[in-house]
């Protein structure tokens, strides 16, 4: 390991340090629009008992109703002059993501829920689960990739598409609400990484063996998953910077977590030593951490994204075995799941 490598991982786990005493935040996965196309879990629990059973056992479960009990949360919504926590749209975006309509208003169904990270499935249920007309085992290779291709076309976000998924978890683990921040105190975000709390409490890894174990993903995959994560997060820090337009909390919390995503970027492409690292490092550096630079902070992070679905799509991790001594080990992932 090169001695520049070694010091923009340290200085990179120091900032992370810094933001250790965040928590997990309230930014939208899903929009507004497509609360309306929710189904709720109990609809996904008909096929899924075994994944349904574990997500009951997570804190994406539980923040349904324990949310609203905590003093925390009260005070939080009572400087942003909020009255009814379940019913505003801060909170319903990532802490209550599941909402379906009543009688023309948003009802939250439950916390962070299958559709939260996987879409929401009004138009992509109907199509995943009618195995084309037949029943379950009896369609031919081909009818099944057609299903999966209208299912992703109709917004399903699939384990496969790492790039997406990862997308909607730090969607939530950053706060890009200044406000909310300033104002109401919340905390900017949680030092999320993709591969530790991936294989934690939330795994679910079970649909292929039938509920026989639920292993964690593969070398492989973790590896590219923490290429992929840390990409990510670059991205959805900049993202967060350019919305900073006052010195405070807020701006600060945000840039030193922008700064830490390029140095580990750094890092990994002088490990991996791959183009779309090394031009995604160019492309970080391009705009500036400063207030009221949204525009070309969003262009930069547009960029970043694009590179890291083409890394995401071209690359499955077999390649990236310099770093595994920086994965995650298991007695760092964020508990343990309940089967």
């Amino acid at each position: 390991m090169s001695k520049w490598a070694s010091r923009y991982l340290a200085a990179a786990a120091s900032l992370l340090v810094i933001l250790a005493g965040l928590s997990v935040s309230s930014v939208s996965a899903q929009t507004s629009d497509e609360h309306f196309k929710m189904i709720g879990p109990a609809k996904c629990a008909e096929c899924h008992k075994t994944e349904t059973e574990i997500w009951k056992g997570t804190h994406h479960f539980s923040t349904f109703t324990e949310l609203t009990r905590r003093k925390e949360a009260s005070d939080i919504a009572e400087r942003m002059g909020m009255r009814r926590i379940k019913s505003e749209s801060l909170c319903l975006n990532c802490h209550f993501s599941t909402a379906e309509t009543a009688s023309g208003d948003l009802e939250p169904v439950a916390g962070i829920s299958c559709e939260s990270c996987h879409g929401a499935a009004s138009a992509w249920q109907p199509i995943h689960s009618g195995f084309s007309g037949k029943k379950e085992g009896q369609e031919t290779p081909e009818e099944i990739a057609l299903r999966w291709e209208k299912s992703e076309a109709a917004g399903m976000i699939r384990p496969k598409d790492m790039y997406r998924w990862a997308k909607n978890c730090f969607s939530c683990h950053v706060v890009p609400e200044e406000k909310l921040v300033n104002v109401g105190g919340h905390k900017a975000g949680s030092p999320f990484e993709l591969v530790a709390w991936s294989q934690g409490e939330v795994r679910h890894n079970t649909w292929h063996n039938k509920g026989a174990s639920n292993a964690a993903a593969s070398l492989n995959d973790k590896r590219l998953m923490f290429v992929v994560g840390r990409a990510v997060e670059l991205e959805t820090a900049l993202r967060a910077v350019g919305k900073a337009t006052q010195k405070a909390n807020y701006a600060v919390s945000m840039a030193k977590r922008a700064q830490a995503a390029r140095q580990a970027i750094a890092a990994l492409e002088g490990f991996l030593k791959i183009a779309e690292l090394t031009e995604m490092g160019t492309v970080a550096n391009s705009a500036g951490l400063k207030l009221n630079n949204d525009a070309a902070l969003s262009a930069v992070a547009d960029k970043v994204g694009a590179l890291t679905r083409e890394i995401a799509g071209k690359y499955d991790g077999s390649s990236f075995g310099a770093i595994d001594k920086y994965l995650p080990q298991e007695s760092a992932y964020k508990g343990v799941p309940a089967r």
